[in-house]
């Protein structure tokens, strides 16, 4: 039973670059919100790590900026919510080996493809819903087994950050389904790992590292005494949460099937939410178990969009998100370049790509600093509609999207995200509302309670509405973005969905497993 004082959850992301925390009240208020930055590290070409170190040091952070605003005494649970896919190498004594290699990390792209060669590439989508890449984590073990031996032969287990995370606040290493589906090995239909994938990663072998054991996203266990006393409160529970595109879409209120979710950050996540588990021929989408039972995220992921506008806001004179929008704004979507969004390198989204690189075509004297802004807005519109579209396909999608994210929800973002899907396009009620922390929170007190908060989940508030007249204009300019794309990639064949959103496609539509 909790105390009389105890009526805060606590809800952490793991994300790409830093971590933020919530401080949440039984009734599904924020109090209080926190963040801590952590760097990257890019030590070689195609690299991306980060020290499991600074993870900790972040939360520690996070809590006490919490702590100056809800006393510790009066938080209930903590819950979890992390990117992913991202490597841990943990030893049997619990820690961490080596930097943990991120999901923008691509060394490990060719044995992504060996994997799914030797699975089958269709039999393995069937099993785990995943188009497993070099981005996966078992691949990325494989390639430490030929690049770092000894660390690789030191590895006891191997843990997605946000399990990991979980173990050093608990002592007790552990995965949740929507997080086990980055492993590359985790079957849909059985909750369990697939023996046939880990022998073909070679975890077959004596001594090959173990995998955690999957609990439910409401399981939770004790908070360690020792890292309690570091954070100034009790040994609460931890609730081990989810995946940060799924907790991110709860935390919009999205999680009724037909509802989608626009989530914006270092990368974009589109998400549909599904009552059954639907696979697609042409493996456009990934499919994440979500937080509750019998519910399934339809999932595609631009790789490279809040950290793109990131990068150009840096080139253009240090501009934020808002302001790289805002210049985006002064000029006419047609007015712009042409520029392939491809920047992380390739592209996962619907295209599932490796090959797929950055471009502009089309510049000359005449554009400038708002035109190269308009010029990668477009290009991240433009694939989002792609990805909007493969949900036309499937159907039971209604037409409304629900968004978060600094650069994803600013209104010209939105207007132009409407108009190019014909799409009403809405932020949620209230400035509190929207985001992976506040998803674990929400988990958490259904974990401990049963039930969710009374106003846990936002009514929608301000919509861009689609204007027939600008998405014909879109139309036009998606049919320039396609061409260039072809004409750019000479190894891609002509794409039967590149239609316009809510056009027939010739290609079958998704089917389900059971």
């Amino acid at each position: 039973m909790a105390g009389p004082d105890q009526d805060i959850y606590v809800g952490i992301d793991l994300g790409t670059s830093s971590l933020k925390a919530v401080a949440l009240d039984v009734c599904g208020a924020v109090l209080a919100r926190a963040s801590a930055v952590y760097p990257t590290h890019r030590p070689a070409v195609g690299a991306c790590e980060q020290d499991p170190a600074d993870w900790q040091w972040a939360l520690e952070q996070a809590a006490a900026q919490l702590a100056q605003v809800v006393r510790p005494s009066r938080w209930r649970a903590i819950g979890l919510s992390g990117m992913m896919p991202t490597l841990v190498t943990v030893g049997a004594d619990g820690r961490a080996i080596g930097p943990a290699v991120t999901w923008q990390d691509s060394r490990a792209d060719d044995l992504g493809d060996e994997l799914r060669e030797r699975c089958g590439a269709d039999r393995l989508y069937r099993l785990t819903g995943q188009w497993v890449d070099g981005r996966y984590l078992l691949p990325m073990y494989a390639r430490l087994v030929q690049a770092e031996p000894d660390r690789a032969g030191a590895t006891a287990v191997i843990a997605s950050a946000k399990d990991h995370l979980f173990g050093w606040l608990t002592g007790e290493l552990a995965t949740d389904p929507s997080t086990a589906a980055g492993y590359g090995c985790y079957e849909l239909e059985t909750g369990r790992w697939s023996a046939a994938v880990r022998a073909a990663a070679g975890l077959h072998r004596p001594g090959a590292p173990d995998l955690p054991e999957v609990l439910p996203s409401h399981a939770h266990r004790p908070l360690r005494a020792q890292v309690a006393a570091r954070l100034g409160c009790g040994p609460i529970p931890v609730v081990l949460g989810a995946a940060d595109s799924v907790l991110g879409a709860l935390g919009l209120g999205v999680r009724e099937p037909g509802q989608v979710a626009y989530i914006g950050g270092t990368s974009n996540v589109i998400l549909g939410i599904s009552g059954q588990l639907v696979l697609d021929p042409a493996h456009r989408f990934l499919v994440t178990p979500l937080a509750e039972p019998g519910r399934w995220g339809v999932e595609m992921d631009l790789l490279a969009t809040g950290s793109a506008i990131t990068w150009l806001g840096r080139l253009l004179g240090g501009l934020t998100a808002a302001d790289l929008v805002d210049l985006a704004a002064e000029t006419d979507p047609a007015h712009a370049p042409i520029l392939l969004p491809y920047l992380s390198p390739g592209e996962q989204g619907a295209l599932w790509d490796p090959l797929l690189r950055g471009a502009i075509v089309g510049l000359d004297l005449s554009h400038d600093r708002e035109h190269l802004a308009r010029a990668l807005v477009n290009g991240i519109i433009l694939e989002s509609r792609r990805c909007l579209g493969v949900l036309d396909d499937i159907g039971g999608f209604g037409q409304s999207v629900a968004v978060t994210g600094s650069s994803a929800a600013h209104p010209a973002f939105r207007s132009d995200l409407a108009d190019a899907t014909r799409r009403r396009v809405h932020l949620p009620a209230g400035d509190d509302a929207g985001d992976s922390a506040r998803g674990a929170a929400l988990i958490t007190a259904l974990a401990l309670d049963g039930h969710w908060p009374e106003d846990a989940f936002p009514a929608a508030g301000p919509a861009a509405e689609p204007d027939e007249t600008r998405a014909r204009a879109w139309d036009e300019l998606w049919a320039d973005h396609e061409s260039t794309r072809f004409l750019l990639h000479p190894h891609l064949t002509p794409d039967p969905t590149s239609s316009r959103p809510g056009d027939p496609h010739s290609l079958e539509q998704g089917t389900s497993l059971s």
